[in-house]
């Protein structure tokens, strides 16, 4: 045989072996430990469609550190869009009706209009591997996950207010808002519920339980409450001393914003602290459906959750010790932190008929 065959050959041999050996440990790092064993096949086919869609209602700098980290890891482009509460939802719808879906993910705060999109077939069904580490609440047949956990609180001027005159309970708050009418007068801030996406869910999820909900916001129609199509507005009317408290405001926002403004606080009542869920759902026709599921289940590992938590979004995991989790998030809201399940009640209100009566009682209430 020739020796010069003999020695490319074998030179062949040694390189593919050690190509093989620097690839293996490559491609086992990209599958977590207790995923299924093919699940490099939905890696390697993901990085083939190189890019996933996402539609949002989050700000990109909270997400920043995910999807950075994301893309990192797995070198695929992210298409970021963040369009609203509303308007990823009717997005969503027009472009299905157009046959022309572009969004691989839609992840949304409004947990109703997300389970809206499920219940009207917009959504695809996905086992992820990390679903077992969430809690039973945080799960919608697969189709819909929580992937935080943010209270909804009260703001307010800390010179105004001291800590220690706030109502304890949500029933104290009824009591406290009718006895400091003449300082609180025209200086109430709240979400709007027609206009806003979250205020809705906000407000209808109180409706739903609690009993007092509207002796809360006849209270709040007394003292003259303006109300806000977003957290953001409002806490810029706290900090001027515009408005002296906000009822019922993004916590998760209101926890970094007091990092920040010296005359701002943040309040939780201590036997009942309501919160939203951020939820995701990949899209029925989803255009890069792998890298849609390398993305939600990302976004559901304890590394994806560290980061968003980073972010400023609590992990709606207990194993995660980067930011709050829920578990820590309860400790800081007083105990009384009472999650939204994502199930069909938070549709409730989504009825055409009660979602009417609802806004009518609103604007009864508030005297609009």
């Amino acid at each position: 045989m020739n020796m010069k065959y003999i020695a490319r050959s074998a030179t062949f041999a040694v390189t593919a072996a050690v190509m093989t050996a620097i690839v293996a440990p490559a491609s086992a790092q990209e599958v977590p430990a207790g995923y299924p064993s093919d699940y490099a096949d939905l890696v390697a086919k993901a990085k083939e469609e190189g890019t996933v869609s996402i539609y949002t209602s989050t700000d990109a700098a909270q997400s920043q550190k995910l999807q950075d980290g994301f893309t990192k890891k797995y070198g695929i482009k992210i298409a970021y869009n963040d369009l609203g509460t509303n308007g990823t939802y009717n997005q969503v719808i027009s472009e299905a009706a157009a046959g022309q879906t572009t969004a691989d993910i839609v992840w949304s705060s409004a947990m109703d209009l997300q389970m809206t999109l499920v219940q009207d077939g917009y959504a695809s069904e996905y086992a992820s591997p990390e679903a077992g580490k969430l809690p039973s609440w945080a799960n919608y047949k697969n189709t819909l996950y929580a992937t935080t956990v943010e209270p909804i609180g009260v703001i307010y001027n800390t010179k105004v207010l001291s800590a220690d005159k706030l109502p304890k309970t949500y029933a104290d708050m009824i009591t406290f808002l009718k006895d400091n009418k003449s300082m609180l007068q025209g200086k109430v801030a709240t979400f709007d519920p027609e206009k806003s996406g979250s205020g809705f869910l906000h407000h209808s999820n109180d409706a739903r339980n609690r009993k007092d909900f509207w002796d809360l916001a006849k209270a709040m129609g007394e003292d003259g409450a303006k109300i806000y199509s977003s957290s953001g507005g409002m806490k810029e009317t706290v900090v001027s001393g515009e408005n002296v408290i906000a009822i019922n405001i993004i916590g998760s926002y209101a926890l970094d914003w007091v990092k920040e403004s010296p005359n701002l606080g943040v309040h939780f009542a201590s036997d009942y602290t309501p919160a939203f869920s951020r939820l995701a759902l990949i899209t029925k026709d989803a255009p890069h459906s792998n890298a849609a599921k390398l993305f939600v289940d990302y976004m559901l590992s304890a590394e994806g959750q560290a980061l968003l938590a980073e972010g400023g979004l609590p992990s709606v995991r207990e194993d995660v010790t980067a930011g709050l989790n829920i578990k820590t998030l309860n400790e800081r809201v007083g105990g009384g932190l009472k999650p939204i399940a994502v199930d069909e009640g938070v549709l409730e209100y989504m009825d055409q008929m009660k979602r009417v009566q609802f806004l009518n009682d609103w604007k009864a209430a508030l005297g609009r």
